[in-house]
């Protein structure tokens, strides 16, 4: 095995370690609440209706997460679903981590964690988000992603400003990760209260 061979290896095996204090966890119903003020607070997210994050926490938390401090409050998450027709892509809708831990690594442990989670129960292959064109930490954080997986990571405008209704939106750029072969390192690093 060369070094280059080596360091992909190690690269698809290497899941962001949550930061101390903070635990990952699936969401429930109750956090609805605290995850729209998570995104309502985080200044860059399309902020949905509360009533959505009900939903999204009732009927997608198999893939979605939350980081809870110490109490159990929620203080980060992710949410995302598997697509109907590709159902070996997980599609990441939000990620959005509180104020008070930004900083820390947490986005990248919450992506890795809700990878891992997904993994363990069925083959993920891809992993796909969009970007609007400026959100540089969503950038880093995806490229990110691919770097430490060993994956590609290819972009291109899926739905132009021109298709918002409301006017002022900019276009919405598809990020495409993978391949992904996270199986074997998903059922080491898939935490156990997930």
């Amino acid at each position: 095995m060369t070094a280059a061979q080596a360091d992909l290896t190690a690269a698809r095996t290497e899941f962001r370690e949550l930061p101390e204090g903070l635990r990952l966890d699936g969401p429930e119903v109750q956090d609805g609440a605290a995850i729209w003020r998570i995104a309502k607070d985080s200044g860059t997210l399309d902020l949905n209706s509360s009533y959505s994050y009900l939903l999204w926490c009732r009927d997608f938390a198999g893939t979605s997460v939350v980081a809870r401090d110490a109490s159990g409050a929620p203080v980060g998450f992710v949410t995302g679903y598997v697509r109907p027709e590709k159902p070996r892509t997980l599609v990441v809708w939000q990620v959005a981590v509180d104020a008070s831990q930004r900083g820390r690594g947490l986005a990248a442990a919450l992506l890795d964690g809700l990878a891992a989670r997904v993994a363990a129960r069925q083959e993920l292959t891809g992993l796909e988000t969009t970007i609007t064109p400026g959100n540089t930490a969503s950038e880093r954080l995806f490229a990110s992603f691919a770097r430490r997986h060993g994956a590609g990571l290819e972009r291109e405008v899926l739905f132009d400003a021109g298709l918002f209704p409301d006017g002022g939106h900019d276009s919405e750029v598809l990020h495409r990760i993978g391949p992904l072969d996270l199986s074997a390192a998903a059922r080491t690093a898939a935490p156990a209260a997930v």
